[in-house]
């Protein structure tokens, strides 16, 4: 029988997802590099630094869930570690870069092994892949073009965020990002663009970044031309950062913004407790336009935490693929993986439901 191995089990993103998989009647092989830790949730140790100790985890079939970040940092072992034992393999991974090269490096090894790639199952970026499948199917072939826009709604003070998403932003602002533009996969650095969306009937900004809908919505409809991603976390603040990630493209910077985050963002050091979780939520929307620039449909999901989310998320996915309904080998986008109606529902399951509160709203 496949079980389910959760690698980086004491961390605070792991420890929700071992709740969720707990909640859902699962069984899962707890895993983690710290040992105190480790004894007091009665689980096997395992080290990112130690690819062979990821690896005894795992007998292939087997779904391997991490949450160790920053992945560009520390997830390559867990991937690898799948792809040789043939076990599928999730994560809540944010990073472009690293959902990259999954995708593109991982990927057809995987498909070798027969078993499946799906990184980013969480916050990071289940919601606008099923927001963006849901606008494309109902806007049809005549959709071009896609803007997805994610904001956090409620409170949002000090204390927000967990040590491990604080240090997984400072290398993404840090690093390369792409785009999907004319068809294609392009380069383009973070925060190039700014976008402003309809949220609970104000307007609000977000900046452009990468994300896993550049890369698998547009296998869903070979005649998507662009898709936009737009991150609305920083509020007034926005202009300033995207300001702050146009320096980082100065030659020296991204190594010392990299240095510098590794020492002052080391990772996983806690993050919002339950009750901050509650006074915030997600907020997702995705619009489709044709190519004269008409908008099609409009789709808005909104849901719990990020944080809670991408553990109940993670929990679902988890479930499914160890019975055997996820879909296919290799790097799979959260929709080719699970179905859009199996998603749909699972992340109703999750609280991620649609609203469709404005009538329209959007735009560049």
């Amino acid at each position: 029988m496949p079980r389910i191995v959760l690698f980086g089990a004491t961390g605070y993103t792991g420890r929700l997802v071992t709740a969720a998989l707990v909640g859902r009647g699962e069984a899962p092989l707890l895993a983690g590099r710290s040992r105190r830790r480790l004894d007091e949730l009665e689980v096997t140790e395992a080290d990112a630094g130690s690819p062979g100790s990821i690896r005894d985890l795992l007998e292939r079939g087997d779904v391997l869930v991490t949450t160790v970040g920053p992945f560009a940092r520390w997830g390559e072992p867990a991937v690898a570690a799948a792809v040789d034992a043939r076990a599928h393999y999730l994560d809540s991974s944010g990073e472009p870069g690293f959902v990259r090269d999954v995708a593109e490096r991982w990927g057809p090894r995987a498909d070798a092994a027969g078993c499946a790639l799906v990184p980013a199952f969480g916050y990071d970026w289940v919601p606008g892949n099923l927001a963006g499948a849901l606008a494309l199917r109902e806007a049809g072939p005549a959709a071009t073009r896609l803007d997805i826009g994610y904001f956090v709604v409620g409170s949002t003070g000090p204390g927000a965020f967990s040590g491990g998403t604080l240090a997984s932003a400072a290398g993404v602002l840090a690093e390369p990002g792409y785009a999907w533009r004319g068809g294609r996969l392009v380069a383009e650095p973070p925060a190039r663009h700014h976008g402003t969306y309809q949220v609970r009937g104000r307007l609000r900004g977000g900046l452009s970044v990468a994300g896993s809908e550049h890369l698998a919505l547009p296998r869903l409809a070979p005649g998507l031309r662009e898709v936009a991603v737009h991150l609305g976390w920083f509020g007034p603040a926005a202009r300033p950062v995207q300001v702050l990630a146009q320096l980082t493209r100065l030659p020296t910077v991204p190594r010392l913004v990299a240095s510098v985050g590794s020492r002052l963002l080391p990772g996983s050091t806690g993050g919002p407790d339950e009750a901050a979780r509650r006074r915030s939520g997600t907020h997702v929307q995705a619009l489709a336009y044709d190519a004269a620039g008409r908008q099609l449909t409009r789709v808005v999901l909104e849901g719990p935490n990020p944080y809670t989310l991408t553990g109940d998320l993670l929990a679902w996915a988890a479930g499914e693929a160890r019975a055997g309904r996820l879909a296919g080998t290799g790097w799979r986008g959260p929709v080719q993986a699970f179905g859009l109606e199996a998603l749909l529902a699972g992340a109703a399951d999750a609280g991620l439901v649609r609203v469709d509160r404005e009538p329209d709203g959007g735009g560049r």
